[in-house]
């Protein structure tokens, strides 16, 4: 788009005002009177061939065909029209190159005209800037610092974004003033390889620790799989009602403990409560306590 035809676009925002239309010019780069077609590939991808990567190996003569570019009927197809788009990191407005797009990133970036920055990269600036403690949400939840307990849900997967923001949350909360904080994990095994999410939870108790070394009371309360407790989208049957809840002393030794089936996974790991010394559970949610849920 042309820095004239963004600038009509911005302008155009105001609306309400006098010269306010929802009408838009002609596109400058298009010709009028042109049948133009985009067609999506969902879960195409054209990566450095291997022998693994399925579309490489698959036959594909339609794709073939239009990057060869010949006539078509009433089309001529261009070969040098041919481009490979990025949908994945800084080009669709996430954090880094290492983050893949997927749907609801493709929903906010297709046709948007320019790099639209994703919900997660907004959190990113939020949190760096500290901003978000200074928002109507972290002031509402505040409330609950004086008498009751901050809890935290997470979503806890290999994705080192997706752990460094509940680190933040975690320091800054304590820094803006919650004394009592307790994480709710819900392991992955499905975006990221099986096993995995034992070592980020070795991570999280010692940052978790560090917290209790400054006087917070800090610790991870209960988890599970997230197909299994929070997330049953195939719908079976153990959707937030589970018969029996696995209690164990610390979240390291639950991880260890369920992994002991063979047939376990992080995904499906049956739900677990951390008890402490006195026989009850150390993180309840209970009237007056503040609750997050984090999801990458």
């Amino acid at each position: 788009m042309s820095l004239k035809y963004n600038m009509w676009r911005e302008n155009q925002r105001e609306i309400g005002s006098s010269d306010f239309s929802w009408k838009f010019p002609d596109q400058p780069s298009l010709p009028k009177g042109k049948i133009v077609a985009m067609v999506v590939l969902d879960g195409w991808d054209e990566a450095n061939p291997n022998q693994y990567h399925c579309i490489c190996v698959a036959e594909t003569p339609t794709i073939d065909f239009l990057k060869q570019g010949y006539p078509f009927y009433w089309i001529f197809i261009s070969p040098e029209k041919w481009r490979l788009i990025r949908a994945h990191g800084t080009a669709v407005g996430l954090q880094t190159e290492d983050d893949m797009g997927n749907s609801e990133v493709g929903h906010n970036a297709l046709g948007a005209g320019h790099i639209y920055v994703q919900g997660a990269k907004l959190v990113d600036l939020a949190l760096a800037s500290e901003k978000i403690f200074e928002g109507e949400g972290f002031t509402y939840i505040s409330e609950s610092f004086s008498k009751g307990t901050l809890h935290f849900i997470e979503y806890y997967f290999l994705l080192f974004h997706n752990c460094s923001v509940l680190q933040l949350l975690l320091k800054g909360s304590a820094k803006h003033g919650a004394k009592k904080i307790r994480v709710h994990i819900l392991t992955d095994g499905r975006d990221v390889l099986d096993g995995t999410n034992a070592g980020f939870v070795v991570a999280l108790e010692k940052d978790l620790a560090q917290l209790r070394e400054q006087g917070v009371d800090a610790q991870i309360a209960s988890g599970g799989g997230h197909m299994y407790v929070t997330m049953d989208r195939y719908e079976l049957l153990h959707y937030v009602y589970y018969d029996k809840q696995i209690i164990l002393s610390n979240a390291a030794e639950a991880l260890e403990k369920l992994r002991e089936d063979p047939k376990a996974n992080d995904q499906y790991l049956p739900p677990f409560v951390v008890v402490g010394q006195n026989g009850k559970a150390v993180g309840p949610i209970a009237d007056g306590d503040a609750v997050v849920a984090l999801n990458f």
